[in-house]
């Protein structure tokens, strides 16, 4: 009974999705709240291995609700894909997407990719300026439009006959900016008319307005289960600006993006790695290179779901944990991953930082402190004992579970579910 939120808390890719996926079993609705199919979560049960960029992770329950909320921006050719996967897969919840949700047109993707080739042509680092780099799914423009209120919404697609005639007055303008900004071929009209008349077929048995089916949900003390996408230390507003997402991937984001009076959250956990990863640029105090770094990288195959690019490798940062636990109020912590630390001769966790020369336990909040920030380790004894797909505690060998008591004395949080593998299964709960 009641809300419990699932948070990314680190720089994105933590496992979220196969969390979502366990804890759905006991769940009635499960909701997804911000981002796009710039995210990508994996989820392995007895249906196959799935990697879901829109649907939420609980679809692999019978009788649950899952919800694409207010909060998204939705590609219908990527949701389309989704479901038609769910369906041939036999997946057996249901899907609604949220009529107020934003849609991304073929516009935004364009706009996206030229203006990442337009960074890439100027010599930005020349200028002492690292190039941030987007997915190019057309995300950042979407909601962009979003705020200007030149947008469609999910409900346009209920009656495209309307939602045609908008686009071309948007159209033109988007092709002046294409052609005029970055010297490109503009868009057909003809071509987006038939996607909007494809899209509207194929979803429109799927949007509602899902604020009725959570409070619905509410009423009956069902339990909702919130899925967050990306992590806390991307959010626009209290991530590592400007290396950050284009929405609010923080508790914030769940209550805006759905729509939810906050006095109902019963609870907020953070999932974190045993170690951290970051995909692209942006600060990264914690960050290891080499022989060790790319080790990691294969056993646990870090390379993003959604864009396949190697992720950054780093131990496990302690500091940017407790500023994810202070400003989201996690009540909780779901370590994932602890089965990849499995035969290391030592485990470092970062404490603290020093920034000029003194040391700090405050995660930076400028860019020009993390251009000075050192991470100040506390080195544990690895274990040389297999912990994968283990799922009771009990069977845990003793430096594994050190090791996991540690992290709950420094980070504050206690520890209540792991993860031993990328299957349902291989979960232990505390």
């Amino acid at each position: 009974m009641g809300i419990s939120a699932i948070i990314g808390g680190q720089w994105g890719d933590e496992g979220k999705g196969k969390i979502v996926d366990f804890l759905a079993e006991d769940a009635d609705l499960i909701a997804r709240y911000s981002g796009g199919n710039n995210a990508g979560h994996t989820i392995e049960n007895e249906f196959g291995k799935f990697a879901l960029h829109l649907v939420p992770c609980g679809v692999g329950w019978e009788k649950t609700k899952n919800i694409i909320g207010n909060g998204t921006v939705v590609d219908p050719k990527i949701l389309i894909e989704e479901i038609t996967l769910v369906e041939e897969s036999n997946l057996p919840g249901e899907i609604f997407v949220s009529n107020k949700a934003h849609i991304v047109m073929p516009y935004h993707i364009t706009i996206d990719t030229l203006e990442e080739k337009k960074r890439a042509q100027q010599s930005m680092h020349e200028m002492g300026i690292e190039a941030i780099g987007t997915t190019g799914r057309g995300i950042g423009p979407a909601y962009s439009d979003k705020i200007t209120r030149i947008g469609f919404r999910m409900e346009d697609l209920l009656t495209p006959e309307k939602m045609i005639e908008k686009l071309k007055i948007i159209l033109q303008d988007k092709n002046e900016i294409i052609k005029k900004i970055y010297n490109a071929e503009p868009l057909d009209y003809s071509f987006i008319v038939n996607e909007i008349m494809s899209w509207a077929k194929r979803l429109n048995k799927y949007i509602v307005n899902t604020d009725k089916i959570m409070m619905k949900s509410l009423k009956s003390k069902e339990k909702i289960l919130l899925e967050g996408a990306q992590g806390v230390l991307l959010d626009i507003d209290h991530g590592t600006y400007p290396y950050v997402t284009s929405s609010n991937s923080t508790i914030g984001g769940a209550i805006s993006g759905l729509g939810l009076n906050p006095k109902k959250i019963n609870k907020v956990s953070g999932v974190f790695k045993s170690y951290c990863t970051r995909v692209g640029a942006g600060p990264f105090p914690t960050e290891i290179h080499g022989m060790h770094a790319e080790e990691i990288r294969q056993q646990a195959r870090e390379f993003g779901t959604t864009t396949g690019r190697p992720r950054r490798i780093g131990w496990f940062d302690a500091v940017a944990a407790k500023y994810s636990v202070s400003i989201n109020g996690m009540d909780s912590m779901i370590l994932t991953k602890l089965d990849i630390l499995d035969n290391w001769d030592t485990i470092q966790i970062c404490t603290s930082y020093k920034i000029n020369g003194k040391s700090t336990s405050e995660f930076p909040s400028n860019e020009l402190d993390f251009k000075e920030c050192e991470p100040i380790y506390e080195v544990f004894d690895g274990w040389k004992e297999k912990t994968s797909d283990i799922d009771k505690y009990s069977e845990l060998n003793s430096i594994a579970k050190k090791y996991i008591d540690s992290l709950e004395k420094i980070v504050g949080i206690p520890i209540d579910i792991i993860s031993t593998g990328p299957h349902r299964e291989a979960t232990i709960l505390r």
